[in-house]
């Protein structure tokens, strides 16, 4: 016990110091008028990442259900994995505990991992970059010079755009990982085709989902309390969910703007939801989670409320102007591509079509493709924005 919980909490002291100290100290000068100076540490790279990773280390060995692993070598191999390092997924230890010492690497599993990762570099280069500066270019307009159309066209942007960069890098991992004979388990699984909020959070971030929930919801009692008990389970997650993502009070709100969702799915909107029909459903679900993605994208709290409010027509723009027009025709195809590429309709397409007929041909110059293509763009691009700075 005195393992894990120093475990615990040297993890959770590291994480603490290097990546909320700002903040605290921000909300106490505001709170008291005091002016501490912040201490602009450095955040060591992947540090979400790597502590949630030896914590659960600890805690399975615990519980019993990992062994122990009695090789530093091993261990820091684990630790510091580089494929998914930077940009998760979160692996637990007794997912890959074999495959530290016991991997066997196969010519069959290279190419499996060369296919993936050339279609997360796909992701992040070729969609998720592009979206990026629509979005990009839609913030940097004068408020009172958009429309209602323009800002629906940013925060789909901007939403496609966290999809395809979030989930490219996962897959560039599994991809890495697959190469050298690990099997890092799927961190998204086409949440844009989810019919609730509770589904689009069992297929976003699949990680760190069930990372919270087999260390945090479940040893609180999970489902198993009384209401109060429920609430009070759900209200915990979302809050460490939502700051775990940033620190800002921005990302504070929107853990628990979904924990609401969650909440009312759980104990109000179920069985209402099932009676629907599938397209509402879906549409109920994206509404939700775009108009959440409008907490997520502003650290300032008065630009994101301005644009919500611009969302629905409240601050006087007109629905339609010119720019709006130039800047949805010249990129309609590209959030055309976007809308059906973050669906299954895609791979579904590849296995009826190509597979199928056995054209195997086709798979290497869709990799040789990607690459090139995508290290073209790398090379003449100047926006390349990495939005996991923060972990």
């Amino acid at each position: 016990k005195l393992a894990v919980a120093s475990s615990v909490l040297i993890n959770l002291g590291l994480l603490g110091i290097f990546k909320y100290t700002d903040f605290l100290i921000g909300a106490f000068n505001t709170v008291t008028g005091k002016g501490v100076p912040l201490l602009n540490l450095a955040l060591p790279i992947g540090i979400s990442f790597y502590t949630f990773q030896t914590m659960s280390y600890t805690i399975d060995v615990y519980r019993g259900k990992a062994g122990v692993q009695t090789s530093i070598i091993a261990f820091g191999a684990y630790v510091s994995m580089f494929p998914q390092l930077i940009a998760g997924p979160i692996v637990r230890y007794s997912t890959i505990a074999g495959e530290l010492t016991g991997r066997k690497e196969t010519l069959a599993g290279f190419s499996e991992g060369a296919v993936l990762f050339a279609a997360g570099l796909g992701k992040k280069v070729l969609f998720a970059n592009q979206l990026g500066q629509i979005w990009n270019e839609i913030i940097h307009i004068v408020p009172e010079q958009r429309s209602v159309l323009m800002v629906w066209i940013g925060i789909f942007a901007f939403g496609m755009q966290i999809y395809f960069d979030f989930s490219g890098y996962s897959d560039m991992a599994l991809g890495l990982g697959r190469m050298f004979g690990f099997h890092f388990p799927e961190n998204f699984h086409y949440p844009y085709e989810s019919k609730s909020i509770t589904e689009f959070w069992r297929r976003w971030h699949i990680s760190l989902g069930t990372w919270f929930k087999e260390y945090v919801y479940f040893p609180l009692g999970g489902s198993r309390c009384k209401k109060a008990g429920q609430l009070r389970n759900i209200l915990i997650v979302w809050l460490l969910t939502g700051i775990w993502h940033g620190a800002g009070w921005n990302f504070l709100l929107w853990g628990l703007y979904f924990a609401a969702f969650l909440l009312l799915e759980k104990f109000f909107l179920k069985e209402r939801l099932e009676k629907c029909p599938a397209f509402i459903r879906w549409l109920y679900a994206m509404l939700a989670v775009f108009m959440g993605w409008v907490l997520f994208a502003f650290d300032d709290m008065q630009a994101g409320l301005l644009y919500f409010r611009q969302l629905f027509g409240a601050a006087g723009l007109s629905l339609v102007n010119e720019r709006t027009l130039y800047i949805l025709f010249t990129n309609l195809i590209l959030m055309a591509a976007a809308a059906i590429g973050a669906t299954s309709l895609p791979i579904a397409f590849c296995r009826e079509h190509i597979q199928k007929k056995s054209l195997p041909i086709l798979e290497p110059i869709f990799v040789a493709a990607v690459l090139l293509v995508s290290t073209a763009f790398l090379v003449n691009a100047g926006y390349n924005p990495f939005l996991y700075f923060r972990f």
